[in-house]
């Protein structure tokens, strides 16, 4: 199991999305350490514009990593990260018409 600190605060759309995106791309079960830096003005002075931040057990930072490439490549480095999962993150959508569709007079029609 991977555990990491999440530095956060109440409402942090950020956050969550950081929060899904490692749950996704971690090759095991993810737990999370959140901290509310609201309560310490320290943890507000050092956090306060960089949050979501996510720690490692050996201290290492990781600020922004709701951007897919900073945490997919922080997950590399240590060794957690599920490259199939990475993969359908970055893969190309099917642009393909649906089976069976058929288009008349501009409209677009299933089946």
């Amino acid at each position: 199991m991977i555990q990491l600190s999440l530095y956060t605060t109440m409402g942090c759309h950020l956050c969550s999305q950081l929060e899904a995106l490692v749950a996704a791309l971690a090759n095991q079960e993810v737990w999370l350490h959140h901290i509310e830096i609201s309560d310490d003005d320290a943890l507000v002075k050092r956090y306060g514009v960089r949050i979501p931040v996510i720690v490692d057990s050996e201290g290492n930072e990781l600020d922004r990593g709701f951007e897919l490439e900073r945490l997919s490549t922080w997950l590399r480095e240590r060794g957690w990260l599920d490259e199939a999962a990475l993969a359908a993150f970055t893969a190309l959508p099917d642009t393909a018409p649906p089976k069976g569709a058929h288009q008349r007079d501009g409209r677009r029609f299933l089946g």
